[in-house]
């Protein structure tokens, strides 16, 4: 599963593997694919630091990159207090209805909040960068489109490429014109933020629009199969993310959430703006039902809405209240039944390839060519 992309990088496999865990993004690289770690849970630097560190130490020399999430326009002086102050209280309170209807212990006192949204403000983001920028990262993806120029500048001036994704070609010109050298043609179907194009008819939309630059095809994709079917709309290759949530190497912490996920069908997800306040595809759950109902007060614009719900989610996750636990996932969930290694997940995406591509030669008439 090579291409000019993979070669580029010296990855064998023309996968791109996105993850919140080191283990699995080391194993990602191993295997013979690109490993990418989410930075955006990473409020410490020295926790990143701690992270990276790993992985430079479990990755056998192999490259892999890193994900933030920075808006490309800075708000200046606004500080998280300032934000969370703009929460009207009748969204505080519903969030307090629904825990106790479902009967959601508190946290214990003293205990913070275990996930919060800082990680989406720029200034936490830079921070990130300062520290990944001593390591010999080979790519910097951005989730909320191209990143700043100066960012974008620095990358290039240390050897190291950017991608930015793209819901729609509109947005693929974009990054092109911002100097991005990866676009990634995310499509309805992938998990967390996405648009609303599938990716079957985004995938060559974008080829097209910002050619030559070198795009990945993101969101249902879980197969050899539907690598084969990428690369031949035009893709350099496939930046997978959900089907790593439930790989022996992962580290999800909550073993409900694992067994939801590997109950669920391709039918039990929803694109619901109940995380952060923009549309994320996540398991359909009575928490998205709760802020998705027409009678409730609606969910509130980014970043608000992930300050109102972090410390509600935290406890939910902590307590495994299963009718509102979930996680983001795409569409290819249907396909996760079952843990495996990394390496079985690299297996079969290989095996499923060639069989693809033997399919479509002995089509074309060109068996055993």
């Amino acid at each position: 599963m090579q291409t000019e992309l993979s070669k580029t990088l010296g990855v064998e496999h023309a996968v791109f593997g996105f993850t919140p865990f080191p283990a699995v993004a080391a194993a990602i690289s191993r295997a013979g694919g690109f490993g990418v770690l989410g930075a955006v849970r990473y409020t410490a630097p020295d926790d990143l630091k701690r992270d990276l560190d790993w992985i430079e130490a479990h990755v056998d020399g192999k490259p892999y990159g890193l994900d933030v999430v920075m808006p490309a326009k800075k708000v200046e002086g606004v500080s998280e207090a300032e934000v969370e102050a703009m929460i009207p209280e009748g969204h505080r309170q519903f969030v307090r209805d629904t825990l106790a209807k479902y009967g959601v212990p508190e946290l214990a006192e003293g205990e913070a909040s275990g996930w919060r949204i800082t990680g989406w403000m720029e200034q936490v983001a830079r921070t990130q960068l300062d520290v990944a920028f001593e390591y010999p990262i080979r790519l910097l993806a951005n989730a909320l489109g191209s990143p700043p120029a100066d960012v974008v500048d620095r990358a290039h001036d240390q050897d190291i490429l950017v991608a930015a994704l793209a819901g729609s070609a509109r947005h693929a010109v974009k990054h092109r014109d911002a100097g991005i050298d990866i676009v990634v043609a995310q499509g309805y179907e992938a998990g967390g933020h996405t648009g609303e194009i599938a990716t079957m008819v985004l995938t060559p939309e974008v080829v097209d629009a910002v050619a030559p630059l070198p795009v990945l095809a993101a969101g249902g994709i879980g197969s050899g199969q539907q690598v084969a079917a990428a690369l031949s709309l035009g893709a350099q290759g496939v930046w997978l993310g959900s089907m790593w949530l439930t790989v022996t190497e992962a580290d999800l912490s909550s073993p409900a959430v694992t067994r939801k996920l590997l109950a669920a069908g391709s039918g039990d997800t929803v694109r619901s703006r109940a995380l952060t306040g923009k549309p994320a595809r996540q398991l359909r759950t009575e928490w998205t039902d709760a802020w998705d109902d027409p009678n409730g007060p609606g969910t509130l614009p980014m970043p608000l809405q992930g300050l109102l719900v972090a410390e509600a989610l935290t406890r939910i996750q902590k307590h495994e209240v299963e009718p509102l636990l979930g996680t983001p996932v795409g569409q290819i969930v249907g396909r996760m039944t079952g843990e495996r290694s990394v390496q079985a997940v690299f297996d079969d995406l290989t095996r499923g390839f060639e069989q693809a591509v033997d399919r479509i030669n002995r089509i074309a008439g060109r068996s055993g060519t």
